[in-house]
């Protein structure tokens, strides 16, 4: 099959998953389900392409195969335990209370399948890594993108551990986490998030995917504009300890803190 036979196969399959899923919405009156199988989406995705590409290297194909199932899993099963029991995200709630009797409909356009069409632009790398059988050995970018990957997964895992932990001790409450890779961005989760996505475009490019920029450029925003940072600093900047917070740490890039400045 060509790429654009088995990337529109793959449209076709996400556009099923997130059907799925709206259905088990409706019956659990609950739209932020979505955000607990995004990461999912991509592992599915990955095997998919895996599945669909028996020409291409192997060993590149299992590399990224694998990491994005790491990724993907470990996000949604943090997701999972960190929405377990509560209500629906207050995003949804909004836009339910403004759609009123439509929502149940319009929700599977602009829920469902708008995340479903992300992912699938998303996801290019992952078919652009494992389409072409050459070079059939492992290349400096192949390693450097594993490389970058580490870094990714390393400040998203441990700063969502480290989140959890914190939020979870009640003497916490009204305070902001600084501490551990805290310390070094004010967004570990959202910057290790795109590291990885910029790991899995490098090694698509080792196998020719070079073109495939768009994909880790598109999730970095996403992060950094839409439903990232931008949207979780709204609701904590008018706070006093964040403000401090701000004026002395990297909003993403991970940077040793500013040194308060002598009054």
């Amino acid at each position: 099959m060509t790429f654009l036979q088995i990337y529109w196969i793959g449209l076709a399959v996400i556009l099923v998953f997130m059907t799925l899923l709206w259905l088990l919405s409706l019956r659990m009156k609950n739209a932020s389900i979505v955000d607990i199988f995004w990461g999912t989406g991509f592992v599915l995705s990955g095997w998919l392409y895996f599945a669909l590409t028996p020409d291409g290297f192997l060993l590149r194909k299992l590399l990224i195969a694998a990491l994005v199932t790491i990724w993907g899993l470990r996000l949604s099963i943090h997701i999972l335990l960190r929405n377990w029991g509560k209500p629906e995200d207050f995003r949804y709630q909004k836009w339910r209370e403004e759609n009123g009797d439509k929502w149940w409909w319009q929700s599977l356009f602009k829920v469902f399948f708008l995340q479903g069409l992300l992912l699938w632009i998303i996801s290019i790398p992952l078919l652009a890594a494992q389409l072409r059988p050459n070079p059939d050995h492992l290349t400096f970018l192949d390693f450097l993108g594993l490389g970058l990957w580490l870094v990714g997964f390393f400040f998203e895992s441990v700063g969502d551990f480290q989140l959890s932990r914190f939020k979870a001790n009640p003497d916490n409450k009204g305070k902001v986490l600084d501490s551990g890779v805290w310390r070094f961005t004010r967004h570990p989760n959202y910057f290790g998030d795109s590291a990885q996505w910029w790991g899995y475009y490098l090694i698509a490019a080792a196998a020719g995917g070079w073109w495939s920029i768009f994909s880790p450029i598109l999730m970095t925003y996403l992060l950094l504009r839409v439903s990232g940072v931008a949207l979780l600093e709204k609701t904590l900047e008018t706070r006093p300890a964040y403000k401090e917070y701000i004026d002395r740490t990297s909003p993403f890039i991970p940077w040793f803190p500013r040194k308060k400045s002598i009054q």
